[in-house]
């Protein structure tokens, strides 16, 4: 069973609508994954702020693409990560 949680913090994503734009993304990308990653408790966590000026509206093609790109890359990394530690243990 996978457990999710987020932390998306009003300074780094001023706008609501971004912020569940980023939950959406974020549930969408562990349900791709999921076959791949551990059974567990994951935390995402925003660190970053996205760009304004780069993505004027949360409803852009551009900052759903740069979303999923990247938590794409993440869930990937964590699958390997946990199987390196699988393997290691």
């Amino acid at each position: 069973m996978h457990w999710l949680g987020f932390v998306l913090p009003k300074r780094l994503a001023r706008r609501a609508v971004t912020r569940n734009l980023l939950r959406r993304q974020i549930r969408a990308a562990m349900s791709r994954h999921a076959t791949s990653l551990p059974p567990g408790l994951w935390v995402v966590r925003l660190r970053a702020a996205f760009a304004r000026t780069a993505y004027v509206s949360a409803a852009s093609d551009a900052l759903k693409r740069a979303v999923r790109d990247e938590l794409d890359a993440l869930l990937r990394s964590g699958a390997a990560r946990a199987a390196a530690s699988a393997a290691a243990a």
